[in-house]
């Protein structure tokens, strides 16, 4: 029998413990963040049974993945809610009411510059982590402000003047004015 986890464990550790094979880490980091993928599950797909259905196959996901997690890369809620964030946009796709406007942000413009590409991640890595992680989920990710404010558990105030203060340094490290 596996011991009980001590419940002030960090996530990083039970997604550790998870990678191990003990169940009990997953029940814990469900109790800890079922509520928030939830939350951000209605807010997207807005029908509770796909939501359900959705968070669940995320903690799948994270259970038979966990010995992927790198904390160098992300925090483990990070991590999981990206999980389901991708989830949940799965689910949209095939909702065949929703095709075409998914279809619609899925579509490309035209190719990005590669030389426009190669400054524009330079002047992202430029950024201090905080701000490198905050540009890569709103603007990599696609999450709005509100996500981000709960991801991050800052205010959303806080999240809007940072992305605006890493957009300005970009700009400066471009070269461009603000």
């Amino acid at each position: 029998m596996t011991p009980s986890l001590h419940p002030d464990l960090p996530d990083e550790a039970l997604i550790h413990a998870m990678a191990g094979g003990t169940e009990e880490a997953l029940q814990e980091l469900h109790r800890r963040y079922a509520r928030l993928l939830y939350s951000l599950g209605h807010r997207m797909l807005r029908q509770a049974d796909d939501v359900e259905s959705c968070v669940q196959d995320a903690f799948m996901n994270a259970w038979k993945h966990a010995g992927r997690f790198d904390p160098k890369r992300a925090k483990a809620k990070t991590w999981l809610v990206s999980i389901a964030h991708h989830r949940f946009l799965q689910e949209l796709r095939d909702r065949p009411d929703t095709a075409l406007e998914i279809e619609e942000w899925d579509t490309p413009t035209s190719p990005p510059d590669p030389e426009n590409q190669i400054m524009a991640e330079r002047a992202v890595q430029g950024l201090d982590e905080a701000q490198r992680t905050l540009v890569e989920l709103a603007y990599y990710r696609g999450y709005s402000h509100s996500e981000l404010a709960i991801i991050t558990g800052l205010p959303v105030g806080t999240v809007k003047s940072r992305l605006r203060s890493a957009i300005d340094r970009m700009r400066t490290q471009l070269g461009l004015s603000s």
